[in-house]
């Protein structure tokens, strides 16, 4: 592990070289969030490829290595939020935790809790929060969440009748003075709000991609799924692809709505694809490791805040033994923002910062045969949407 870091860290720890020294490498250690991608000598480098290594390592790869000042203790995770990124509204945020997850694990509110929401809501869109404002992001996911409960949920995960009572108190201000797109994201089709719910029906979007981002979300807000075709074409027009992508082309409470409600209807296989190949056509074709196998880990990219997190240490006594592994992930993201294994490199001084093209050869280097690749360094359009703030 030394060899992977600078300064090294106090105590006796094995050096990487040692991978020379083991033959034949014991049978693999099984981890359930790991997955063995690939045998032969040759195996497909993709996104999730990146590194950190020794310092000989790193100056051949033409990248200095960190210095003492250049770390954060990952056990204040938070510390590592973009200063540029507006924080949630937290009495909002919490009723996300609650309402926009899946069939069986939303926890409907109680009428308290749905009265606070709902008077947060309107007296930040009245201009009444000056400290901490409900976002547009946090608008569309919210009452995404509440109409997919209201449309295809289970009677047991459906609205309780505290959230009925609450939103027969608030809506009729609420229709008042939220923005269209919020209002057709809260009754899409004038079913749930009775004759409050009129805007709906009617609306269409700005533009030609906001068009078709309605059209998909009709769906999806109605529990439905979409075709790969459909999904690919919606990507298309709202994510950052291209040198001139520009993420305020489209609502953000649109965008956050269709994203939260394809996760709450459980994507198909077809709307998942389209997903994964969304950025094929702007990175190119992926890079390929010369290596025997590879031992491919990614770990939910907004980390961890209850558990140990051992994949990083897993990866690498594996690499001691002739077993390359990669990693790959963000250094935080919200709304967990817990910690994650970059926050962990970066602590002990190694350079999370590298580009695919170095992280391929210290993968297939000998001596290290471990690497970690940024998100911001393998594919920055889709880093570029952490920016956006649900």
């Amino acid at each position: 592990m030394n060899s992977l870091l600078r300064p090294p860290l106090p105590g006796p720890t094995p050096s990487l070289s040692a991978r020379r020294m083991v033959s034949p490498p014991p049978a693999p250690v099984r981890v359930s969030s790991a997955a063995l991608a690939g045998s032969g000598r040759r195996c497909r480098l993709g996104l999730a490829v990146a590194a950190s290594a020794a310092p000989s390592w790193m100056e051949e790869a033409g990248v200095a290595v960190l210095e003492e000042g250049g770390r954060r203790n990952p056990s204040v995770s938070d510390s590592y939020r973009p200063a540029g990124l507006p924080r949630p509204n937290a009495t909002v945020l919490e009723a996300q935790a609650r309402v926009c997850t899946g069939p069986a694990q939303t926890r409907p509110l109680g009428e308290e809790q749905a009265m606070r929401v709902l008077d947060t809501i309107l007296r930040s869109a009245m201009g009444e929060l000056k400290e901490e404002p409900v976002s547009s992001a946090q608008l569309g996911a919210f009452f995404a969440g509440m109409t997919i409960r209201s449309n295809s949920f289970p009677e047991a995960t459906q609205w309780s009748e505290g959230e009925r009572r609450a939103m027969s108190i608030f809506w009729p201000r609420l229709v008042q003075i939220l923005p269209p797109e919020v209002k057709f994201i809260a009754d899409p089709e004038g079913t749930i709000m009775g004759a409050n719910g009129l805007t709906g029906p009617r609306y269409v979007g700005q533009g030609t991609g906001e068009m078709r981002l309605v059209g998909a979300l009709r769906e999806v807000l109605a529990g439905g799924h979409l075709g790969y075709e459909e999904v690919q074409c919606v990507l298309k027009d709202i994510l950052p692809i291209g040198p001139s992508s520009d993420l305020t082309v489209t609502s953000e409470a649109l965008l956050a709505a269709f994203l939260i409600g394809q996760r709450m209807n459980r994507e198909t296989d077809r709307e998942l694809k389209a997903y994964c190949l969304a950025f094929d056509d702007e990175l190119g074709p992926p890079l390929v490791a010369d290596v025997k196998s590879l031992t491919h880990y990614g770990e939910p990219y907004d980390g961890n805040t209850r558990f140990f997190r051992s994949t990083l240490f897993v990866a690498a006594v594996r690499a001691c033994y002739s077993e390359s592994c990669l990693l790959h992930g963000v250094q935080w993201m919200p709304p967990k923002g817990g910690i994650t294994e970059g926050q962990m490199l970066k602590f002990m001084g190694a350079n999370i910062h590298l580009s695919p093209t170095q992280a391929k050869i210290l993968l297939e280097d000998e001596t290290a045969g471990f690497a970690y690749l940024n998100l911001q360094e393998a594919c920055p359009p889709l880093d570029a949407i952490m920016n956006f703030s649900c």
